[in-house]
Protein backbone atom coordinates (compact mmCIF):
# COMPACT_ATOMS: atom_id res chain seq x y z
CA UNK A 1 0.00 0.00 0.00
CA UNK A 2 1.16 3.66 -0.78
CA UNK A 3 2.22 5.27 2.32
CA UNK A 4 1.63 8.36 3.93
CA UNK A 5 5.09 9.71 3.56
CA UNK A 6 4.29 9.14 0.10
CA UNK A 7 1.80 12.57 0.43
CA UNK A 8 2.45 16.09 1.54
CA UNK A 9 -0.25 16.44 3.15
CA UNK A 10 0.45 20.61 3.65
CA UNK A 11 -0.44 20.95 -0.07
CA UNK A 12 -3.02 18.75 -0.28
CA UNK A 13 -6.05 20.06 -2.22
CA UNK A 14 -9.50 18.67 -3.89
CA UNK A 15 -8.43 16.35 -6.52
CA UNK A 16 -9.10 13.28 -7.52
CA UNK A 17 -5.71 10.37 -6.01
CA UNK A 18 -5.89 6.81 -6.66
CA UNK A 19 -6.27 4.83 -3.69
CA UNK A 20 -5.78 1.29 -3.06
CA UNK A 21 -9.56 -0.01 -2.56
CA UNK A 22 -12.97 0.63 -3.36
CA UNK A 23 -16.27 -1.16 -3.26
CA UNK A 24 -18.43 -2.40 -5.43
CA UNK A 25 -21.45 -4.54 -5.52
CA UNK A 26 -24.17 -5.03 -8.37
CA UNK A 27 -28.06 -5.28 -8.61
CA UNK A 28 -29.25 -7.75 -10.44
CA UNK A 29 -32.38 -9.95 -10.88
CA UNK A 30 -33.96 -7.78 -8.08
CA UNK A 31 -30.96 -7.87 -5.27
CA UNK A 32 -27.75 -6.78 -4.20
CA UNK A 33 -24.56 -9.14 -4.19
CA UNK A 34 -22.43 -9.64 -1.04
CA UNK A 35 -20.11 -6.20 -2.18
CA UNK A 36 -16.26 -6.29 -2.40
CA UNK A 37 -13.20 -4.63 -2.16
CA UNK A 38 -11.52 -4.24 -5.86
CA UNK A 39 -8.15 -2.77 -7.28
CA UNK A 40 -9.32 -1.86 -10.09
CA UNK A 41 -10.83 1.94 -10.24
CA UNK A 42 -12.03 1.41 -13.84
CA UNK A 43 -16.01 0.59 -14.23
CA UNK A 44 -16.60 -1.67 -17.44
CA UNK A 45 -20.22 -1.21 -18.49
CA UNK A 46 -22.71 -1.70 -21.13
CA UNK A 47 -22.56 1.56 -23.81
CA UNK A 48 -26.66 1.29 -23.44
CA UNK A 49 -26.79 2.17 -19.31
CA UNK A 50 -29.22 4.66 -18.59
CA UNK A 51 -26.66 5.96 -16.27
CA UNK A 52 -25.07 7.14 -19.33
CA UNK A 53 -28.08 8.05 -21.63
CA UNK A 54 -31.07 9.35 -19.13
CA UNK A 55 -29.20 10.64 -16.08
CA UNK A 56 -30.26 7.61 -14.17
CA UNK A 57 -27.24 7.77 -11.26
CA UNK A 58 -27.19 9.47 -8.29
CA UNK A 59 -24.14 9.96 -5.51
CA UNK A 60 -23.59 11.17 -1.45
CA UNK A 61 -20.34 12.88 -0.29
CA UNK A 62 -19.34 12.37 3.48
CA UNK A 63 -15.81 12.63 5.05
CA UNK A 64 -13.48 10.35 7.31
CA UNK A 65 -12.02 11.86 10.19
CA UNK A 66 -8.38 11.44 12.10
CA UNK A 67 -8.79 12.21 15.94
CA UNK A 68 -6.20 13.51 18.28
CA UNK A 69 -5.61 10.05 19.96
CA UNK A 70 -5.40 8.48 15.78
CA UNK A 71 -8.49 6.54 15.74
CA UNK A 72 -10.78 7.30 12.62
CA UNK A 73 -14.75 8.14 12.82
CA UNK A 74 -17.07 9.07 10.23
CA UNK A 75 -19.81 11.69 10.72
CA UNK A 76 -23.69 10.99 10.09
CA UNK A 77 -22.91 8.08 7.58
CA UNK A 78 -26.64 7.25 8.87
CA UNK A 79 -27.71 10.70 7.51
CA UNK A 80 -26.12 10.13 3.86
CA UNK A 81 -27.37 6.26 3.19
CA UNK A 82 -30.76 7.99 4.15
CA UNK A 83 -30.43 10.76 1.32
CA UNK A 84 -28.78 8.32 -0.95
CA UNK A 85 -31.83 6.29 -0.63
CA UNK A 86 -34.31 8.77 -1.13
CA UNK A 87 -32.69 10.26 -4.39
CA UNK A 88 -32.63 6.37 -5.42
CA UNK A 89 -36.92 6.70 -5.20
CA UNK A 90 -36.93 9.46 -6.82
CA UNK A 91 -34.79 7.80 -9.82
CA UNK A 92 -36.62 4.51 -9.77
CA UNK A 93 -33.56 2.60 -8.82
CA UNK A 94 -33.11 -0.16 -5.75
CA UNK A 95 -32.28 1.28 -2.56
CA UNK A 96 -29.25 0.35 -0.64
CA UNK A 97 -29.53 -0.72 3.03
CA UNK A 98 -28.57 1.10 5.48
CA UNK A 99 -26.51 -1.40 6.62
CA UNK A 100 -24.73 -2.43 4.00
CA UNK A 101 -24.19 1.72 3.10
CA UNK A 102 -22.46 2.21 6.06
CA UNK A 103 -20.13 -0.86 5.98
CA UNK A 104 -19.25 -0.43 2.35
CA UNK A 105 -18.11 2.77 4.21
CA UNK A 106 -16.14 1.26 7.11
CA UNK A 107 -14.77 -1.68 4.39
CA UNK A 108 -13.10 2.00 2.17
CA UNK A 109 -11.77 3.62 5.28
CA UNK A 110 -9.94 1.12 6.72
CA UNK A 111 -8.75 -0.57 3.62
CA UNK A 112 -7.49 2.94 2.79
CA UNK A 113 -7.01 3.71 6.55
CA UNK A 114 -3.16 5.17 5.79
CA UNK A 115 -4.75 7.92 3.55
CA UNK A 116 -6.74 9.28 5.92
CA UNK A 117 -4.68 13.07 6.28
CA UNK A 118 -2.82 13.02 10.13
CA UNK A 119 -4.70 14.95 12.90
CA UNK A 120 -3.90 18.69 12.56
CA UNK A 121 -3.54 19.24 9.43
CA UNK A 122 -7.48 19.97 8.12
CA UNK A 123 -7.11 17.17 5.71
CA UNK A 124 -9.79 14.38 5.43
CA UNK A 125 -10.70 11.19 3.50
CA UNK A 126 -13.80 12.10 1.51
CA UNK A 127 -16.06 9.42 0.42
CA UNK A 128 -17.70 9.08 -2.90
CA UNK A 129 -20.54 6.37 -2.70
CA UNK A 130 -22.72 6.42 -5.78
CA UNK A 131 -24.80 4.19 -7.93
CA UNK A 132 -25.57 3.75 -11.52
CA UNK A 133 -28.05 2.27 -14.02
CA UNK A 134 -26.27 -0.54 -16.12
CA UNK A 135 -26.94 -3.53 -18.71
CA UNK A 136 -28.38 -3.59 -22.22
CA UNK A 137 -31.26 -1.15 -22.05
CA UNK A 138 -31.51 1.73 -24.87
CA UNK A 139 -35.84 2.88 -24.28
CA UNK A 140 -36.35 5.43 -21.70
CA UNK A 141 -37.47 3.11 -18.72
CA UNK A 142 -35.49 1.92 -15.15
CA UNK A 143 -32.08 -0.06 -16.10
CA UNK A 144 -31.69 -3.58 -15.74
CA UNK A 145 -29.00 -3.53 -13.31
CA UNK A 146 -27.06 -1.32 -11.26
CA UNK A 147 -24.09 -0.65 -9.64
CA UNK A 148 -23.63 1.20 -6.42
CA UNK A 149 -19.53 1.75 -5.71
CA UNK A 150 -17.97 3.65 -2.91
CA UNK A 151 -14.44 5.10 -3.39
CA UNK A 152 -12.22 7.35 -1.72
CA UNK A 153 -9.59 10.31 -1.77
CA UNK A 154 -7.79 12.30 0.96
CA UNK A 155 -8.35 16.12 0.72
CA UNK A 156 -6.95 19.10 1.78
CA UNK A 157 -9.14 21.74 4.07
CA UNK A 158 -10.93 23.71 1.59
CA UNK A 159 -9.54 26.77 2.76
CA UNK A 160 -5.63 26.80 2.82
CA UNK A 161 -5.22 30.12 4.88
CA UNK A 162 -8.26 29.94 6.93
CA UNK A 163 -12.06 30.25 6.48
CA UNK A 164 -12.56 33.46 4.75
CA UNK A 165 -15.68 35.58 3.41
CA UNK A 166 -16.52 35.28 0.02
CA UNK A 167 -18.94 37.07 -2.73
CA UNK A 168 -21.50 35.61 -4.33
CA UNK A 169 -23.82 36.20 -7.78
CA UNK A 170 -27.57 35.87 -7.80
CA UNK A 171 -28.16 34.08 -11.15
CA UNK A 172 -30.69 34.56 -14.18
CA UNK A 173 -30.57 30.68 -14.16
CA UNK A 174 -32.11 28.28 -12.34
CA UNK A 175 -30.96 24.95 -10.74
CA UNK A 176 -33.87 22.88 -10.74
CA UNK A 177 -37.14 22.83 -12.26
CA UNK A 178 -40.31 23.05 -10.22
CA UNK A 179 -41.39 19.73 -8.90
CA UNK A 180 -38.38 18.18 -10.63
CA UNK A 181 -35.03 16.59 -8.94
CA UNK A 182 -33.52 19.43 -7.13
CA UNK A 183 -34.23 17.17 -3.60
CA UNK A 184 -32.43 14.87 -5.25
CA UNK A 185 -28.72 14.79 -5.23
CA UNK A 186 -28.47 13.84 -9.08
CA UNK A 187 -25.73 14.67 -11.73
CA UNK A 188 -27.96 16.48 -13.90
CA UNK A 189 -28.64 19.33 -11.08
CA UNK A 190 -24.59 19.85 -11.19
CA UNK A 191 -24.74 19.37 -14.97
CA UNK A 192 -27.17 22.56 -14.99
CA UNK A 193 -25.34 24.21 -12.85
CA UNK A 194 -21.63 24.71 -14.81
CA UNK A 195 -22.78 27.07 -17.12
CA UNK A 196 -24.22 29.66 -14.53
CA UNK A 197 -20.83 28.84 -12.57
CA UNK A 198 -18.74 29.93 -15.14
CA UNK A 199 -20.74 33.30 -15.27
CA UNK A 200 -20.38 34.18 -12.24
CA UNK A 201 -16.63 32.72 -12.11
CA UNK A 202 -16.14 35.40 -14.90
CA UNK A 203 -17.51 38.20 -12.87
CA UNK A 204 -15.13 37.70 -10.33
CA UNK A 205 -17.67 35.86 -7.78
CA UNK A 206 -16.83 32.56 -6.40
CA UNK A 207 -20.63 31.20 -7.20
CA UNK A 208 -23.94 32.21 -8.30
CA UNK A 209 -27.24 32.43 -5.77
CA UNK A 210 -30.00 30.37 -7.23
CA UNK A 211 -33.59 31.49 -6.48
CA UNK A 212 -36.88 29.33 -6.26
CA UNK A 213 -37.81 28.69 -10.62
CA UNK A 214 -41.55 29.43 -9.84
CA UNK A 215 -41.08 32.76 -8.68
CA UNK A 216 -37.12 33.97 -8.32
CA UNK A 217 -38.03 35.87 -4.94
CA UNK A 218 -36.75 33.51 -2.36
CA UNK A 219 -32.99 32.25 -2.02
CA UNK A 220 -32.71 28.36 -2.38
CA UNK A 221 -29.24 27.31 -2.97
CA UNK A 222 -25.54 28.64 -2.69
CA UNK A 223 -23.83 27.01 -5.88
CA UNK A 224 -23.78 23.21 -4.91
CA UNK A 225 -24.36 24.14 -1.06
CA UNK A 226 -26.93 25.51 1.84
CA UNK A 227 -27.84 29.14 2.18
CA UNK A 228 -27.98 30.04 5.97
CA UNK A 229 -28.13 33.46 7.67
CA UNK A 230 -27.74 35.04 11.27
CA UNK A 231 -30.78 37.61 11.80
CA UNK A 232 -29.97 40.47 13.53
CA UNK A 233 -31.95 38.93 16.91
CA UNK A 234 -29.51 36.13 16.60
CA UNK A 235 -32.16 33.62 14.58
CA UNK A 236 -30.35 30.85 12.59
CA UNK A 237 -32.53 31.10 9.00
CA UNK A 238 -32.17 28.35 6.28
CA UNK A 239 -34.66 28.70 3.58
CA UNK A 240 -37.45 25.92 3.23
CA UNK A 241 -37.97 24.26 -0.22
CA UNK A 242 -39.15 21.24 -1.85
CA UNK A 243 -36.44 22.30 -4.33
CA UNK A 244 -33.18 21.87 -2.35
CA UNK A 245 -31.04 19.37 -1.64
CA UNK A 246 -31.26 18.91 1.96
CA UNK A 247 -27.35 18.72 3.46
CA UNK A 248 -26.54 16.86 6.23
CA UNK A 249 -23.95 19.76 7.13
CA UNK A 250 -26.92 21.83 7.22
CA UNK A 251 -28.93 19.60 9.70
CA UNK A 252 -26.30 19.25 11.68
CA UNK A 253 -26.01 22.98 11.60
CA UNK A 254 -29.66 23.21 12.80
CA UNK A 255 -28.98 21.17 15.25
CA UNK A 256 -25.67 22.96 16.55
CA UNK A 257 -26.99 26.30 17.02
CA UNK A 258 -30.34 25.04 19.05
CA UNK A 259 -28.39 22.68 21.22
CA UNK A 260 -24.76 24.34 21.68
CA UNK A 261 -25.35 27.77 20.75
CA UNK A 262 -28.58 28.43 22.33
CA UNK A 263 -30.10 29.91 19.20
CA UNK A 264 -33.55 29.81 17.89
CA UNK A 265 -33.81 27.99 14.58
CA UNK A 266 -36.27 29.18 11.28
CA UNK A 267 -36.84 26.99 8.58
CA UNK A 268 -38.64 29.43 6.17
CA UNK A 269 -38.62 31.31 2.83
CA UNK A 270 -35.66 33.70 2.57
CA UNK A 271 -36.68 36.23 -0.48
CA UNK A 272 -33.87 37.99 -1.93
CA UNK A 273 -35.09 41.51 -1.41
CA UNK A 274 -34.79 41.57 2.59
CA UNK A 275 -31.29 40.64 2.86
CA UNK A 276 -31.25 43.41 5.63
CA UNK A 277 -32.77 41.24 8.33
CA UNK A 278 -29.03 39.16 8.03
CA UNK A 279 -26.31 40.38 9.56
CA UNK A 280 -24.32 37.02 8.67
CA UNK A 281 -24.50 35.10 5.90
CA UNK A 282 -23.19 31.51 4.68
CA UNK A 283 -23.24 28.38 2.57
CA UNK A 284 -22.55 25.36 4.05
CA UNK A 285 -22.02 21.83 2.78
CA UNK A 286 -19.58 18.62 3.01
CA UNK A 287 -16.49 20.31 1.27
CA UNK A 288 -15.95 23.24 2.46
CA UNK A 289 -18.40 22.61 5.90
CA UNK A 290 -18.95 26.63 6.10
CA UNK A 291 -18.37 29.14 3.51
CA UNK A 292 -19.10 32.61 5.07
CA UNK A 293 -20.80 35.13 2.70
CA UNK A 294 -19.32 38.53 2.51
CA UNK A 295 -21.80 39.91 -0.04
CA UNK A 296 -24.43 39.24 -2.66
CA UNK A 297 -25.19 40.66 -5.70
CA UNK A 298 -28.17 40.98 -6.81
CA UNK A 299 -29.35 43.10 -9.42
CA UNK A 300 -26.60 46.32 -9.53
CA UNK A 301 -26.20 46.04 -5.90
CA UNK A 302 -23.97 44.45 -4.02
CA UNK A 303 -24.96 43.19 -0.38
CA UNK A 304 -22.83 43.24 2.54
CA UNK A 305 -23.35 41.62 5.39
CA UNK A 306 -20.88 41.20 8.66
CA UNK A 307 -17.82 41.98 6.76
CA UNK A 308 -15.84 40.99 3.12
CA UNK A 309 -12.69 40.22 5.16
CA UNK A 310 -13.82 38.94 8.38
CA UNK A 311 -15.74 36.18 9.17
CA UNK A 312 -18.95 36.93 11.74
CA UNK A 313 -19.10 35.60 15.14
CA UNK A 314 -21.59 33.33 14.99
CA UNK A 315 -20.73 31.94 11.49
CA UNK A 316 -16.92 31.25 13.50
CA UNK A 317 -18.76 29.56 16.44
CA UNK A 318 -20.92 27.22 14.24
CA UNK A 319 -18.42 25.82 11.88
CA UNK A 320 -15.82 25.93 15.08
CA UNK A 321 -18.20 23.41 17.15
CA UNK A 322 -19.19 21.45 13.75
CA UNK A 323 -15.76 20.71 12.83
CA UNK A 324 -14.42 20.39 16.77
CA UNK A 325 -17.45 17.50 16.71
CA UNK A 326 -16.09 15.75 13.42
CA UNK A 327 -12.68 15.72 14.38
CA UNK A 328 -13.40 14.62 18.01
CA UNK A 329 -12.62 17.50 19.70
CA UNK A 330 -16.09 18.33 21.01
CA UNK A 331 -18.50 15.66 22.53
CA UNK A 332 -21.16 14.68 19.36
CA UNK A 333 -24.76 14.12 19.74
CA UNK A 334 -25.77 10.93 20.49
CA UNK A 335 -25.81 8.92 17.12
CA UNK A 336 -23.33 11.22 15.27
CA UNK A 337 -20.13 9.19 15.24
CA UNK A 338 -19.47 5.99 13.74
CA UNK A 339 -15.90 4.87 15.08
CA UNK A 340 -13.91 2.83 12.27
CA UNK A 341 -10.89 1.76 14.11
Amino acid sequence: MTKTANIDWDNLGFDYIKTDLRYISTWKDGKWDEGKLVEDNNLTISEASTALHYGQQCFEGLKAYRRKDGKIQLFRPDQNSKRLNRSCNRLLMPEIPEDKFIDACIQVVKANSEYVPPYGTGGTLYLRPFIIGTGDNIGVKPAPEYIFCVFCVPVGPYFKGGVTPVNFLVSDYDRAAPFGTGAAKVGGNYAASLYPHKVASEEGFADCIYLDPMTHTKIEEVGSANFFGITKDNKFVTPKSPSILASITRISLMNIASMYLGMEVEERDVYIDKLDEFKEAGACGTAAVITPIGGIKYKDNLHVFYSETEVGPVTKKLYDTLCGIQFGDVEAPEGWIVEVE
